[in-house]
């Protein structure tokens, strides 16, 4: 079966590994599949910690499951190696917080990033799907496109218009968000290059929507 998939090799001859990322709350469900089609995902990874949504109800796991069925298209719930509410104290921040950098080292992490090379090296190309429908409002790309831009994967978040905001770009967009009058930064300032701010900005989203338990109001996919 052809699932039209294109491999790509940077500079040294290796293989380049691609990523997406998506909100669903940006489509309507025929709309979704049709942007999957569009970029020939052929694997959807939830990576919500509940997959059941009761404004999007074509979305809740059963029936998103069928309907991802007769597109031909896989799911895969990795709500527990890759959702947003891990609540063990030990990946938590001192304000009670998820702190991504700690939950990223995890063994469960690892688990879930394994299975993604593993279904790459059979050809799938995948999504990391959640709820929210910017990627800055997310942890699909705050935590795990962070990470997974660090170990060389193409990170590309499909937005509401259907076009893609790669990781780079949306490191720009904190960059802007938390330290927009960088450029006027002194030699004789903190002397911080954008990489130390970038690594800043990540923490700073972290902490506004790193999931607290008694948040529960607050959307976290």
């Amino acid at each position: 079966m052809n699932y039209g998939i294109i491999i790509l090799f940077d500079i040294r001859g290796e293989i380049l590994k691609n990523i997406y990322t998506i909100g669903y709350t940006a489509f309507k469900i025929d709309e979704f599949i049709s942007i999957l089609k569009r970029y020939n995902i052929t694997c959807v990874v939830d990576v919500r910690s509940l997959a059941y949504s009761q404004h999007y109800p074509d979305y809740n796991k059963e029936v998103f499951k069928q309907v991802l069925k007769s597109n031909v298209i896989v799911y895969r719930n990795y709500s527990a190696e890759f959702g947003a509410r891990q609540t063990e104290k030990c990946y938590l921040s001192p304000k009670g917080y998820l702190d991504f950098n700690k939950y990223v080292k995890s063994d469960r992490f690892e688990s879930g990033y394994k299975k993604i090379l593993t279904g790459i090296d059979r050809g799938y190309t995948f999504v990391l799907m959640c709820a929210e429908t910017d990627p800055i409002d997310c942890h699909r790309s705050i935590m795990l496109g962070r990470e997974f831009y660090k170990r060389g994967f193409e990170v590309k978040n499909i937005l509401k218009s259907g076009e893609i905001l790669l990781q780079g770009e949306l490191e720009e967009r904190l960059l802007d968000k938390y330290f927009s009058t960088r450029d006027q930064f002194s030699i004789f300032d903190d002397n911080k290059d954008d990489v130390q701010l970038i690594e800043e900005a990540y923490d700073l989203r972290n902490e506004e929507i790193g999931y607290k338990e008694e948040s529960e109001s607050i959307n976290y996919g």
